[in-house]
């Protein structure tokens, strides 16, 4: 063997044990990684957690006031749940058929005859309940992604892009009877959170972070908070405070009058950072309910914002939950994940009670009907209604993506991908 040969022996074998040296720390930092990681996202349950035992909601008493579901997620709380009466169940029949030739991510609202939707083409449509034709419609924009919020004679919309680079985001006032508008706002940045309605004011976050609260009739400015992070959920109102998440995986609570911040928790969720919180909270039970796309679900003590339970699924959960008492399973929260899953949880517990493969993604969020709730997979482009106890298949159609089913306590109406339908229980 050559001299030289001899020389490039040792050298070889370092080089081949720095590589395996080299080998040896990525494996270890892969696997302290992904320990860490799992760690910080798996699921977490405190068991002994305060619980506010609450009734159950009843029927909107039926007297001279029109029937309204005048926010997203029907009530202030953010419940999702509407305690329609044992007639309103599948079977249904088609009434009517509204194609907007538009997409529709966000269900509609609903005040008396009229139901209010806006479509991601930024544009808002009064369609009749009973017949589906439009009674006025008018363009607001370029793109919006939220549900509007309607009073007795007024309906609220925020704007995702209004089209004009000098006005990024828009909040509107239309006269819910002929569709004039009755004031307008600029926004230093898109909005796509659905307006929340309360005591003459109307609260929504942006895309930069600000939260607002205005005067309904005019829209003056009365506050706002700024949060860390894009605020893309509606606000949720439960006893004087507004909870709601963001994009930099903070939950956080403000006074409703003044915007002062009562408390904020973080979620943790993501390897050296945080999920983001797409999800509007459901606030009941003395808890805040809401997903993450760390794939975690989150419950909050409402009070003091500690961590009661979380509860990992492993893909994103865009959704927001709905919550009810089931019978025969109590207080339960209801929402999909983006791994075709839809979950039942113990709302005291985290636990799960019983879940449903869909077979695809899960993006929008679940509403209860009754004793079904109903959510559409993105994925297949199908909508389920289940038993709120079993998880049973009640309903399903062909039709549907992100929020589903909304209710006046004798028909439906289901979004679908680009159509709404009424449909009566047959």
């Amino acid at each position: 063997m050559s001299d030289r040969r001899r020389r490039l022996l040792p050298r070889s074998k370092r080089i081949r044990a720095s590589v395996a040296a080299l080998v040896l720390l990525l494996a270890a930092a892969a696997l302290g990684g992904y320990l860490y990681e799992r760690h910080r996202t798996g699921s977490i349950y405190h068991p002994h957690a305060r619980f506010v035992p609450e009734p159950a909601p009843t029927l909107p008493a039926r007297g001279p006031a029109r029937f309204a579901w005048p926010l997203y997620g029907y009530d202030k709380q953010h419940t999702r749940f509407f305690p329609a009466p044992p007639s309103v169940h599948a079977p249904f029949r088609t009434l009517w058929v509204h194609n907007s030739h538009s997409l529709l991510e966000f269900p509609p609202v609903i005040y008396g005859e009229d139901i209010f939707q806006l479509a991601d083409d930024a544009v808002l449509s009064a369609i009749s309940k009973r017949t589906g034709h439009i009674v006025w419609s008018r363009k607001l924009g370029r793109l919006s992604a939220a549900t509007p919020a309607v009073s007795a004679n007024t309906v609220y919309v925020t704007i995702l892009s209004s089209g004009l680079s000098s006005v990024p985001g828009r909040v509107v006032a239309l006269d819910s009877s002929t569709g004039a508008i009755r004031w307008s706002r600029s926004l230093s940045s898109p909005s796509e959170s659905s307006p929340l309605l309360d005591h003459g004011a109307v609260f929504f976050g942006s895309q930069s972070g600000i939260v607002y609260a205005l005067n309904a009739s005019n829209g003056r400015v009365l506050w706002t908070y700024h949060a860390t992070g894009s605020v893309k959920a509606s606000p949720t109102l439960s006893s004087g405070t507004l909870y709601f998440g963001d994009y930099a995986g903070h939950v956080q609570a403000v006074s409703e009058q003044t915007g002062r911040l009562l408390w904020r928790s973080g979620s943790e969720g993501a390897l050296l950072g945080s999920g983001t919180f797409y999800s509007t909270p459901a606030v009941v039970y003395g808890r805040v309910f809401l997903g993450n796309t760390d794939g975690r679900v989150y419950a909050y003590d409402a009070f003091t914002g500690r961590l009661d339970w979380a509860v990992q699924t492993g893909a994103y959960v865009y959704a927001s939950p709905a919550v009810t008492n089931a019978p025969g399973l109590g207080p339960t929260v209801y929402l999909g994940s983006y791994n075709g899953t839809f979950y039942a949880l113990n709302a005291r517990s985290g636990q799960i009670s019983w879940q449903f493969n869909a077979h695809g993604r899960i993006s929008g969020s679940a509403t209860i009907v009754g004793r079904t709730v109903y959510f559409s997979d993105l994925g297949q482009h199908l909508t389920y209604g289940l038993g709120i106890s079993t998880g049973r298949i009640l309903y399903e159609a062909d039709t549907g993506a992100f929020d589903p089913v909304i209710s006046d306590g004798r028909d439906i109406y289901l979004t679908g991908y680009t159509a709404l339908y009424g449909l009566a229980p047959s």
